[in-house]
């Protein structure tokens, strides 16, 4: 079993040279450490300490070589060498102010360094210690055994850096004067770094834009105004000082270090100091985090919500370096420091931590997007369930239209991209016409009903909510119902009845038995239709997700009130109806992005999968439906005697079911992750839906008498 378990284990990224730590005796290791050794080989052997450290139990490892170098002076002194040779060499600041940040504020950069981090090895040849630190630490476990040493190791090698710290040689002139803080300079250097970052982030185009934008309040009050001055100044203020506290706290400590012994308690003018930068940082930091709302109402950027974590991590870790140097015992706060790069390693390494964190904000705006569309789709009553079954059937007539156009772009004989392309023209257009028409598709209501639904789970362990909940799934499978048959009871009729009309007007049908025929072999249940469908559903969802993404877009570049401002739009059809075409865009943007792009997927992606030889192909209930009533026009009633019919009819219901379920269950997941919605009751949840199955069945069916 161990073996087993050994070889299924997740692949961990492993370095490029030998790691031979777990090969060596101790005593021979600390032998190699040599202080005159290039800056490389004493990086590799620092390397192999720490893996025959992690050779066992990493605690007990730990305390054996403090112990073993307590007692053994000679050893001790080639360590202490080491260490005091690579203090000397390396870049401390770096790995304190540029570790776990990205050095570009984009998100696709730091996406693209991580696949490389990731891909990669890294060379233990460099004096930057941010970029050796993951080769030091790159056990995820580190952090575990760190915080587990007790205080008497901790004491012991907080003994050994200070040994290595007194071998440094001694500065002259300001290089004098700055080695007085010892092991503290690097650290005011590097808040002195991060504090120029978050100043240059908080002065950015994007932030400056933003930057204490109230969401709550009317911008036409003069008293607001003020206040919003008021808020505004605060943050730029805060921005502007921070760079210039940290040099003061930094000459005061240089100061207190030159003329008073070690360990005398820090003056008045520095704790003060000290303090303001801590209430500088909280006002950066909430200043930053205060943009989120802003970005709720005028639309979501992945870049802004990334360099908004950046600034208010920057903070933290300038709070951290802040608390580290002004400590009387600095070993407990070094130690959580290092623990805490330690973990930041960890996660920059992790991909799909970094799509979590950064898009969670984008796929909740769009999932709140799609829940206001979807709330048109949602019928609480009779009323709504008989204008959802007049908006169907209007959907339904539209697309037999569509059923015979896309007879009508296949008959031409062109290429498959074309051909492809024309189909999903055909599609786009009639989605668009269903929408100004203001009627409907059934298939197309799961992916925007599902985030509506999601709203409800909001807190699954109140009783109200789970049967709002309940109600919710009720309306929804109503409502699905109304729109799937309110469809097919005007498309195969009408499509039928356009084939006998046909037969009688020019003496043949729309489409020939050739046709006919590959639609009675291509929609059979017999075949892959089933695959086909959940397929499908896919794409449905995936168009909902482009179309929330559209509109966020949209909103974020408030394309809305440039429409309306446009001289030449104005100029063109007037200041009134300018803000009425404005409007009429940003209120159907949405549905808009979602037809098109639902056109053009169902008629392009299976000819791009066939290009690539992808076993996919597209089955739409209505359209489904809509060909095989134009096979039957053609072969007439004797198809009704062949079993293959019958196939294709079977697998109708199980089409729409696909279509509606996959593209359903996707929204609602994602729905679900974007608000942290974690559903940990859902046995109280089916319980509940049996519940009402059993008692009140046809709920889920027809409309209550009044409205609910």
């Amino acid at each position: 079993m161990p073996l087993i378990s050994r070889r299924f284990q997740p692949l961990r990224r492993q370095t490029w040279w030998p790691r031979p730590g777990n090969g060596f005796e101790l005593n021979e290791l600390l032998d190699q450490a040599d202080d005159a050794a290039p800056l490389v080989e004493r990086h590799v052997w620092l390397i192999r300490l720490l893996d025959w450290i992690r050779r066992g139990e990493p605690v007990s490892g730990t305390q054996n070589v403090v112990r073993l170098l307590q007692h053994d002076a000679p050893r001790r002194a080639k360590v202490t060498a080491v260490l005091a040779a690579f203090w000397r060499d390396v870049d401390v600041a770096a790995l304190l102010a540029d570790f776990g940040f990205s050095p570009r504020s984009s998100f696709l950069n730091e996406l693209g360094e991580r696949l490389r981090l990731r891909a990669l090895p890294q060379s233990p040849e460099t004096a930057d210690l941010a970029a050796l630190f993951n080769l030091l630490f790159d056990d995820p476990d580190d952090a575990a055994w760190l915080l587990a040493l007790d205080d008497i190791t901790l004491e012991g090698i907080a003994g050994l850096w200070a040994d290595a710290l007194a071998l440094q040689p001694p500065g002259h002139g300001a290089q004098a004067d700055h080695s007085a803080l010892g092991w503290r300079e690097p650290f005011y250097d590097a808040m002195l770094y991060l504090a120029t970052q978050v100043r240059a982030a908080g002065f950015s185009p994007a932030f400056r834009s933003r930057v204490g934008t109230r969401v709550d309040v009317d911008f036409d009050a003069d008293d607001t105004l003020a206040e919003q001055g008021s808020v505004d100044g605060s943050a730029r203020q805060a921005f502007r000082q921070l760079a210039r506290v940290v040099e003061r706290l930094h000459d005061l400590a240089l100061e207190h270090a030159r003329h008073e012994p070690a360990g005398t308690p820090w003056p008045e003018p520095l704790l003060h100091e000290a303090q303001y930068l801590r209430v500088l940082l909280d006002h950066c930091a909430h200043a930053a985090r205060g943009l989120h709302g802003h970005l709720e109402v005028q639309g979501i950027s992945v870049d802004l919500v990334f360099q908004i974590d950046q600034l208010c991590e920057r903070c933290d870790r300038i709070a951290q370096l802040l608390d580290v140097v002004l400590a009387d015992k600095p070993a407990p706060g070094l130690r959580q420091l290092v623990v805490d790069l330690i973990q930041t390693g960890q996660r920059r390494r992790s991909v799909r931590a970094l799509f979590t964190q950064h898009y969670a904000l984008l796929a909740r705006k769009v999932a709140e997007r799609s829940a206001e569309t979807g709330e048109h789709y949602i019928t609480r009553n009779s009323a709504e369930y008989v204008d959802m079954l007049k908006r169907a059937g209007g959907g339904g007539a539209v697309l037999a239209g569509t059923t015979f156009m896309k007879f009508v772009v296949l008959s031409i004989g062109l290429s498959p991209f074309w051909a492809g392309m024309g189909a999903g023209v055909n599609y786009a257009i009639s989605f668009v016409l269903v929408q100004l028409l203001h009627w409907t598709v059934a298939t197309k209501q799961p992916a925007m009903t599902a985030p509506a639904m999601a709203a409800k789970l909001a807190n699954t362990q109140d009783d109200e909510a789970i049967e709002g909940f309940v109600d919710e799934v009720a309306h929804l499978i109503r409502s699905q119902t109304a729109g799937i048959v309110g469809n097919l009871l005007v498309v195969a009729p009408v499509v039928l009845l356009v084939q006998v009309a046909a037969w009688f007007a020019l003496g043949r049908p729309l489409i020939g038995d050739h046709s006919a025929h590959h639609v009675l072999e291509t929609l059979t249940l017999l075949g892959p239709t089933a695959w086909y469908a959940a397929f499908t559903g896919v794409l449905l969802f995936v168009s909902s997700l482009i179309a929330g993404w559209v509109e966020n877009w949209f909103v974020l570049h408030k394309l809305d009130s440039a429409m309306r401002w446009n001289p030449y739009i104005r100029a063109w059809l007037g200041v009134a109806r300018a803000a009425r075409w404005a409007g009429w865009w940003r209120a159907n943007i949405s549905g808009l992005a979602a037809n098109v792009s639902l056109g053009l997927m169902l008629g392009l992606v299976p000819v791009v999968a066939g290009f690539m030889a992808l076993p996919l192909d597209v089955r739409h209930v209505t359209l489904s439906t809509g060909q095989l009533m134009a096979a039957l026009g053609t072969l007439g009633p004797e198809a009704l005697h062949e079993p293959v019919f019958w196939w294709c009819a079977a697998a109708l219901p199980v089409t729409g079911l696909l279509n509606v379920g996959v593209s359903f269950g996707l929204a609602l997941l994602v729905a679900m992750r974007s608000r942290s919605v974690r559903v940990k009751d859902r046995a109280r949840l089916r319980a509940a839906i049996w519940r009402r199955v059993r008692r009140q069945p046809l709920s889920f069916l027809l409309p209550p008498r009044s409205a609910s």
